[in-house]
C-alpha cells in the first residue's frame, strides 16, 4: 500500500512545478504529516524529493528527474491500452497519434509487459453507435478537434435545426462528448448573452469574453473556420461533470407532460426498462402504498402522449392509464382491436 503511494506521488510531482503539503495529502488521501515521511522516505531511497520552506512552499523533484514506467503491474498497462476509443481517435484524425503513443509506451514497458496492447485489445472493445443506426462521422469534426486541442477561436455556421438557415457564431471549443454516435460540442460563444445552465465553468460574458459552454452537435456545423487567436481555457471548467449535468437536464427538460398509471407490481419492475429509467425510480418512489387490488397508482412524466402509449403498450395488461382521458381512451380502443384481432 505505501510502496503505491510512494510511486504516486512521485508521479504527482513529475508532472507538476510542485505541490504543497496540503495538495498532495488530499491526492493521496493521506494527512500532511504522513506527506512528510514519503517525502523523507523517497529522498532517502534517492529520489530527487526538493521541500521548499515558508507559506508558499511546497514540494518539487529537482535536477530534472523522471521516471520510467516500468512499475506498472500488468493489470495498469492493459487499463492504460483501454483508455482509447479507437474509432473515436481515427474520427478526430488522431489515429495516427494514437499509434504513435502506444508504440511509445509498450516499448518503455518491462518485457513481461509488452504484450498488455494486445491481451486488452482481445478481451475488450468499445462500439459507441447505438444498434440500428448506421454511424456517420461529421465531415468538418477533425477541424473542429484540433481547434480543441489548440484553444484556438473558432468561427462557426450552425444550423439549430435541420431546416433552419445557419447563424453565425464565434467559439471558444473546451471539448468534444461522444454519446451513442453523436459528436457534441461544449462550447462557449463570444459576444452572447450568459448561458444561466452553463454548469461549473459559467462566467459573465464582458469586454468580448464569452458566455459559458453551450453544447452544439457537431453534424449541424454547416462551416467551422479555426482563427489565429488562441481563448484563456477557464481551468475550473470540468468537462466530465459538465456533459453530466447537461445530460440530466435535457432528460429533464424533453419529459414536458404527465400520465397518471396503475400498475401491477410486475409492471413496476418493468417501468424502468420501457421509459424514462430516472423518472420512474422517482415515480415509484413517491407512490403511495398498494391498492385493494394490489396495483399502485404513479405519476409519471413522460416527453408527450404519443410517446408514452408506445412506452406504455410494452407493458401490456400490467398497466392501466386512468389519465389523461384521451390517452385512456386510446389504450381502450387498442384493447378493442386486438381482442377483435384475437378473439
Amino acid at each position: 500500500m505505501r510502496a503505491a503511494r510512494l510511486i504516486k506521488m512521485v508521479l504527482l510531482l513529475q508532472s507538476r512545478p510542485s505541490m504543497t503539503a496540503a495538495e498532495l495529502a488530499r491526492e493521496l488521501e493521506v494527512s500532511e504529516r504522513t506527506v512528510t515521511r514519503d517525502a523523507q522516505a523517497l529522498s532517502e531511497a534517492g529520489v530527487p524529493v526538493y521541500a521548499d520552506r515558508g507559506r508558499a512552499g511546497g514540494y518539487r523533484l529537482i535536477g530534472g528527474y523522471r521516471t520510467r514506467l516500468t512499475g506498472l503491474a500488468r493489470g495498469e498497462a492493459e487499463a492504460l491500452f483501454l483508455s482509447g476509443v479507437p474509432g473515436a481517435l481515427r474520427d478526430m484524425g488522431l489515429d495516427d497519434a494514437a499509434s504513435a503513443a502506444r508504440l511509445k509506451v509498450s516499448a518503455a514497458l518491462l518485457p513481461s509487459l509488452r504484450d498488455a496492447s494486445r491481451t486488452a485489445a482481445q478481451r475488450f472493445h468499445l462500439d459507441a453507435p447505438g444498434w440500428f443506426q448506421e454511424p456517420q462521422t461529421p465531415e468538418l469534426l477533425p477541424v473542429v478537434a484540433e481547434a480543441v486541442w489548440d484553444d484556438r477561436v473558432l468561427r462557426a455556421a450552425y444550423r439549430r435545426g435541420l431546416q433552419e438557415a445557419p447563424v453565425e457564431r464565434v467559439l471558444e471549443p473546451y471539448g468534444l462528448v461522444l454519446k451513442a454516435g453523436v459528436w457534441y460540442l461544449a462550447a462557449a460563444v463570444r459576444g452572447g448573452t450568459a448561458d444561466v445552465a452553463a454548469g461549473p465553468a459559467a462566467y459573465a460574458a464582458g469586454d468580448g469574453r464569452a458566455a459559458g459552454p453551450r453544447v452544439y452537435r457537431v453534424d449541424r456545423f454547416a462551416a467551422v473556420e479555426p482563427g489565429d487567436e488562441r481563448f484563456v481555457r477557464d481551468e475550473r471548467f470540468d468537462l466530465p461533470a459538465f456533459w453530466d449535468e447537461r445530460a440530466a437536464q435535457f432528460a429533464r427538460a424533453i419529459l414536458r407532460a404527465e400520465v397518471v398509471v396503475r400498475l401491477t407490481a410486475a409492471g413496476l419492475r418493468q417501468l424502468p426498462h420501457v421509459t424514462d429509467p430516472v423518472a420512474a425510480r422517482e415515480a415509484v418512489a413517491a407512490a403511495g402504498p398498494p391498492e385493494a387490488d394490489g396495483m399502485v397508482t404513479v405519476r409519471l412524466p413522460v416527453e408527450s402522449e404519443d410517446v408514452a402509449y408506445s412506452q406504455l403498450m410494452a407493458v401490456g395488461a400490467e398497466a392501466e392509464v386512468v389519465a389523461p382521458v384521451a390517452l385512456r381512451e386510446r389504450f381502450a380502443r387498442a384493447a378493442r382491436r386486438m381482442r377483435e384481432r384475437y378473439g
